[in-house]
């Protein structure tokens, strides 16, 4: 009872743990099996009493019961990529006799029975629509041994009685599996698996047994002969291990998307050049600015820089006179453009007026040098 209690416990604690594990690890996408994989688990077995049926009446008839015991497993797979996947299977059963259990017989009972196995088995695994547990399903075929090596030992008015089985005995075996998988996060097609396995030897298993003498004759001295049991019925819980060499590629990853910042609005520009020393314009200068105006409706632009510049030269020489004189003419310049600008249709409170005088020539020249190209007002469209 205290094994059956404590196995039972560190199973439930180990799949507690696992599950929280995997939801922690949760962006691991599950994914089918897909190509070949490799398998073990291990855990508790649970053998149901199996009826005692001897072949002969040397025997007692009665019921064996089992201490819960040990069950391991290891298997070699393929994954058909859809859900489905086919796998052989070696198993491997031990579960220990605690009693003998015959009306009017008392006795205390020793020893175990093992089981193996070879199986076939085809299982489903589903999805979900989680992306951290795979449920399945599947069932199984195939061919165990089970190995009885016991004593049973008569007490009270049956002290005395010893009787001792060592043999083997096989049949068709089938298995009902259902379990989870939870993919590791860290290794891709590595998962753990949590199964329950109903498995089974079907038929009459017969084995030797000696026996100090005949149930029913303590007088008859030793004996020996075939003593029969079935209702071979086996449940086991197991935690596992499931490697995958071939698995599906996970989901790329989305990239996070950022909103590009609008371009910036094209500045066009205009340019309108004066004569020397003048700020009034030339019918060529009008239809420039006229031009511009309907530039500047027909697309989207904000403001209207008007930006007026001189050449080096000045009607009044010298250097300080010089350069507030052509100071004051650039910005003459830059409100004329303004002017034909505003009567040409463009709201005057979207044009800004700027003067700088000689201080940014469109072509270099040295002090004092007349140039036309520097004589000039810029109509920029932002």
């Amino acid at each position: 009872m205290i094994a059956r209690t404590s196995i039972t416990s560190l199973l439930t604690r180990s799949a507690f743990v696992a599950c929280l594990s995997a939801m922690a690890f949760g962006v691991a996408k599950a994914q089918p099996v897909r190509g070949l994989y490799v398998a073990g688990a291990a855990g508790a077995s649970f053998n149901q009493s199996q009826t005692v049926n001897p072949h002969t009446k040397l025997f007692a008839h009665g019921r064996d019961d089992f201490a819960t015991g040990i069950t391991g497993l290891g298997s070699i797979g393929w994954g058909l990529g859809d859900g489905f996947r086919v796998e052989l299977e070696g198993n491997y059963r031990n579960n220990r006799l605690s009693r003998f259990h015959s009306p009017g017989f008392s006795s205390t009972a020793h020893g175990h029975q093992q089981k193996y196995g070879g199986m076939a088995n085809a299982l489903f695994d589903m999805d979900i629509g989680q992306n951290w547990i795979y449920p399945y399903f599947g069932a199984g075929i195939g061919y165990g041994s089970q190995f009885t090596n016991t004593r049973i030992l008569g007490t009270g008015a049956d002290k005395g009685y010893k009787q001792r089985t060592r043999d083997s005995a096989g049949g068709f075996a089938y298995q009902g599996i259902f379990g989870l998988s939870l993919p590791v996060p860290w290794v891709v097609g590595l998962s753990t698996t949590m199964e329950y396995r109903f498995y089974t030897i079907t038929g009459h298993h017969r084995h030797y047994t000696t026996a100090s003498y005949n149930i029913a004759n303590p007088e008859s001295g030793p004996v020996s002969g075939k003593r029969g049991s079935r209702t071979d019925f086996n449940h086991s819980l197991m935690l596992g291990l499931r490697y995958e060499f071939n698995p599906a590629p996970p989901p790329p990853a989305q990239k996070p998307t950022f909103s590009s910042a609008p371009a910036p609005t094209p500045v066009r520009t205009y340019l309108v050049f004066f004569d020397w020393d003048r700020d009034n314009l030339s019918d060529r200068a009008r239809a420039i600015v006229e031009t511009a105006a309907r530039s500047s409706t027909s697309a989207q632009f904000t403001r209207i820089q008007v930006n007026g510049h001189t050449d080096s030269s000045a009607a009044h020489p010298g250097s300080k006179k010089a350069a507030a004189y052509n100071m004051a003419l650039s910005l003459r310049r830059a409100q004329a453009v303004k002017a034909e600008l505003i009567r040409d249709g463009v709201p005057a409170g979207v044009i800004d007026v700027h003067g700088f005088g000689d201080s940014k020539p469109l072509v270099s020249t040295r002090p004092g040098k007349a140039e036309a190209q520097n004589r000039r007002v810029e109509i920029d469209l932002q």
